[in-house]
């Protein structure tokens, strides 16, 4: 059974939401893609729509959307998301996951694209991470 924590932004306030998504809700995630958009009433926000913009699994490592999937791979990489040269022309072969949400997924990125009825503040709460 899937379980996510997912962290939800909201680029209308700059606001980041975290949810922990399991069971039918997380199950709607899998097979998605990073670019995919996902219906929001999974995440208790009903009438919005949400986009998988990434994510990394239990040890980390980073999902790349150019990297088909949900398996690991070796990439040889020149920057972008899982590893920033400190110099020009360095690269670096790395091992990244794929940009299909599976079960090892820990932790999915998205962000709202669609709004609905209420304020996303009032549904997920305050922003800060603390739901308490």
């Amino acid at each position: 059974m899937a379980d996510f924590q997912v962290v939800v932004a909201d680029p209308d306030s700059g606001a980041t939401y975290q949810r922990d998504v399991d069971g039918q809700d997380a199950n709607r995630f899998l097979g998605k893609s990073i670019g995919e958009e996902v219906d929001g009433d999974a995440l208790g926000l009903d009438g919005y729509t949400v986009e998988i913009t990434g994510g990394s699994d239990f040890a980390g490592r980073p999902m790349r959307g150019d990297v088909s999937g949900p398996n690991l791979k070796e990439v040889l990489l020149d920057g972008g998301v899982g590893y920033e040269p400190s110099r020009d022309g360095e690269r670096k072969r790395v091992t990244v996951r794929g940009g299909e949400v599976s079960d090892a997924v820990a932790q999915l990125n998205v962000k709202i694209t669609e709004a609905g009825e209420g304020s996303v503040e009032d549904l997920l709460g305050d922003g800060d991470g603390d739901d308490e």
